[in-house]
Formats: structure tokens, C-alpha cells, sequence
């Protein structure tokens, strides 16, 4: 399935997979689950419940592995009982939604003692980046420096929030690990390239390198956050 998706999915999804690393023999919640790649990834060696809203995605839906979709949004979320799962994805979902605090509040609730939480959230910097080099797009890289909101084609307005703001919103989260995600992707203008398989090896090597250097991290166009609930 991966070799269908778009390139810059693709190799976006075994970055995060490799920073997340091997699980097995865990009870994993997928939150803003879409085609539920990621929930099938790990549905393979754990037990996974996957949450998706958009109707869209779930008519593209993946599930070879067996785990659990559910259809709906933060409501599902009180249904679960408190200490329920080891590890709880929440991958390009807290921008686009307006009850973010309460969100990150449920993930502790529903998280184990130890239990981690992965988020991928936009990196403000990384956008003006793009918008510079690749787009020419002068206008929105300086409303994004003056600190408004960008714009997703698919999924509407991205509402930046800075990483601190995790912990902040609920102070049992501890960040643990942070990465820096397609650092150089978005600055690659050459198309054909992107589809030679030893090039996105390269990519791939050098993104993950990279990935934890905070001079890095500052222009990567995501970021990968970690975090762990205070035992």
C-alpha cells in the first residue's frame, strides 16, 4: 500500500514509523486515523483502535491487519475507559480542530502510567520555507511571520500551535523525544527524481540524521513530538 501513495506521503509515514520504532504486545489508539495506513502498520503486532470523522478517508480505508475502525470524532474518545491504551497516535489532527485542550486532556486520561503519545504537527517555520523557495508565494510567508494561520488544500485551516503547548495544555504529558520531519523534501524541486527508489533511501537516511538536530528542527516543514504520561 505504501508504494501507491504519493511520495511525500510515503516516505513521510516510514520516517514516522522508524522514530516511533518496533511495537509489539500494545493496546494502540489511532486518533484522525484517514485511510488508516499507520493503524494497519501496527495492527500487525498489537492490538489497534483507529478514530476517523471524514467519510472521505474511511472510503479509502486500508485494514488487511484486523484492527478496530471506528467512525466519529472527539466524542468517541469519553466513551473508553481511563488507562486504556500504551500508545495513542495523533498525526496532522490538532490544527485542524478548535477543542484541542480537551483532546490532549482525554490522551492523558486514556493513556497508561508511561503510556506515550506521538503527535506530527506543522512547523510555522518550515511552511515559510516552502512558501519562499518552492512557491514564490512572498504574501503568505510574511501573514505566516507575522503569526497567521496557513491553509491545507484538503483539510482547511491550519491553526499553528507551538510544541511547548502540549505540555502546557496538560502538565501530566513530559516531552520525551522531538524530531524534525521532511527537513529537506519540501525544498526538492526536481519531480522525476522523487520516484527513483535509491533516491528516497537517501532521503530517508539523511531526513532521519537530521531529524534531531535543533538547527534542523527549526526549518523541518513538521514536527514529530513524543511525549510520556507521568508515572
Amino acid at each position: 500500500m505504501l508504494n501507491q501513495l504519493p511520495t511525500w506521503e510515503k516516505l513521510a509515514k516510514e520516517i514516522i514509523w522508524k522514530q516511533i520504532g518496533e511495537l509489539a504486545g500494545k493496546t494502540i489508539l489511532d486518533f484522525g486515523s484517514g485511510a488508516g495506513i499507520t493503524a494497519d502498520h501496527f495492527a500487525a503486532n498489537n492490538q489497534v483502535i483507529a478514530i476517523e470523522p471524514s467519510e472521505d478517508m474511511l472510503a479509502q480505508q486500508v485494514n488487511t491487519n484486523g484492527y478496530r475502525q471506528i467512525v466519529g470524532s472527539t466524542d468517541e474518545l469519553k466513551k473508553h475507559p481511563s488507562d486504556s491504551f500504551d500508545y495513542i497516535f495523533c498525526h496532522n489532527v490538532l490544527e485542524y480542530t478548535d477543542d484541542r485542550e480537551m483532546i490532549v486532556g482525554e490522551f492523558h486520561r486514556l493513556m497508561k502510567k508511561n503510556g506515550k503519545l506521538s503527535i506530527v504537527k506543522h512547523n510555522r517555520n518550515g511552511r515559510v520555507m516552502q512558501m519562499v523557495v518552492l512557491l514564490n508565494n512572498f504574501d503568505e510567508a510574511n501573514n505566516l511571520l507575522d503569526g497567521q494561520n496557513s491553509n491545507a488544500q484538503q483539510f482547511g485551516t491550519i491553526n499553528y500551535y507551538e510544541d511547548s503547548d502540549i505540555s502546557n495544555w496538560c502538565s501530566g504529558l513530559v516531552l520525551r523525544q522531538s524530531y524534525g520531519l521532511r527537513t529537506f523534501w519540501d525544498l526538492q524541486q526536481n519531480q522525476e527524481i522523487q520516484k527513483d527508489e535509491e533516491w528516497q533511501k537517501k532521503m530517508i537516511e539523511i531526513d532521519m540524521r537530521v531529524s534531531q538536530n535543533p538547527d534542523f528542527q527549526r526549518i523541518a516543514f513538521f514536527h514529530h513530538l513524543i511525549f510520556e504520561k507521568r508515572g
